[in-house]
């Protein structure tokens, strides 16, 4: 009975494939946190969104009932920078 001699395994082969492995580990790991930036994203421009929304309705709300006072009081705080003779206004300069 003769045996078969082995075939010797190449090591260029075992190098290959062990550089593909590590190439699909780094790229799936960068993937991953493409993934992750691309949902916090979104969430963020969710709440955008819904914050559209709101300010949507509520000057819908103000159109609807018909009162020219507090539109114009609105534009005036808001783009103006008025306010009454009576308040006083706090500034937070901590940046939180």
């Amino acid at each position: 009975m003769k045996r078969k001699p082995k075939k010797q395994k190449s090591i260029i082969l075992r190098l290959l494939i062990l550089g593909v492995c590590a190439y699909m580990t780094v790229t799936l790991g960068s993937l991953w946190n493409v993934l992750s930036d691309s949902k916090n994203e979104r969430d963020t421009l969710k709440e955008q969104y819904n914050q559209e929304i709101n300010d949507i309705e509520e000057l819908k709300s103000m159109l609807e009932s018909d009162s020219d006072e507090k539109i114009i009081e609105k534009a005036a705080r808001e783009r103006l920078g008025y306010i009454y003779s009576d308040e006083q206004i706090f500034i937070d300069i901590s940046g939180n």
